[in-house]
């Protein structure tokens, strides 16, 4: 048996285990979709979210990218975080890098990597902002899993500068932001912040005017 048809017997496999320990399960996720969690993750296989928080399909909206990052020209980042915050109306959003992230250790070199620089880029913005800390380091690991730690921050700062999160914190008070790392090797999350849904976190010069909403 080839990997592939091992999937589709897994997913058989599967749909019947949840179907013997619940038979409305799939009739109500085919009728409802009110997950409470937004989560924007590392596309890493070894990162999956809803394994990750013990959750049931329906309760976590997912989008996942290398190295988690919210960068402010992504169409398809930005589309996913207005239709769960305007449509879905989540009460959280998720940002979940993990230790030993490649994507974060390839924007600390110096390799091209064709189109995929264009991407890293934004990582090395981040590096550049935090470079004297993270060159101060002399463990190679210890300086990626830091800049893993400095970017899940800075992206946290990047969808709170959104006019998308601004609205709602305006008109709904919520959502609440979390930066989390997940470690590879134990399964744990490190908890790094929240941020709550007050206009004062935000720094002044992308703060927009309540006018506006």
């Amino acid at each position: 048996m080839n990997p592939y048809e091992k999937l589709l017997l897994q997913n058989k496999a599967w749909s019947e285990e949840k179907l013997l320990m619940d038979k409305d399960f799939f009739n109500r996720l085919a009728h409802q979709q009110k997950p409470k969690f937004l989560w924007i993750g590392c596309s890493d296989s070894r990162v999956p979210a809803n394994e990750i928080t013990g959750t049931d399909p329906g309760e976590v909206f997912v989008h996942r990218n290398i190295a988690n990052m919210v960068v402010h020209t992504d169409l398809n980042l930005l589309s996913v975080l207005q239709y769960a915050v305007e449509v879905l109306q989540v009460d959280h959003i998720i940002v979940c890098g993990h230790y030993g992230c490649g994507g974060i250790e390839a924007a600390l070199g110096n390799k091209s990597f064709g189109l995929i620089n264009k991407w890293l880029r934004n990582i090395k913005e981040v590096y550049k902002l935090y470079q004297a800390e993270i060159d101060s380091i002399v463990d190679s690991k210890e300086r990626v899993n830091r800049l893993v730690e400095l970017n899940v921050l800075e992206q946290c700062q990047d969808l709170i500068k959104t006019s998308i999160i601004q609205k709602s914190w305006h008109d709904r008070k919520s959502p609440e932001i979390h930066g989390w790392v997940y470690g590879l090797t134990n399964g744990l999350v490190k908890e790094l912040t929240t941020i709550k849904p007050d206009p004062e976190n935000i720094h002044p010069i992308f703060r927009y005017s309540d006018d506006q909403f």
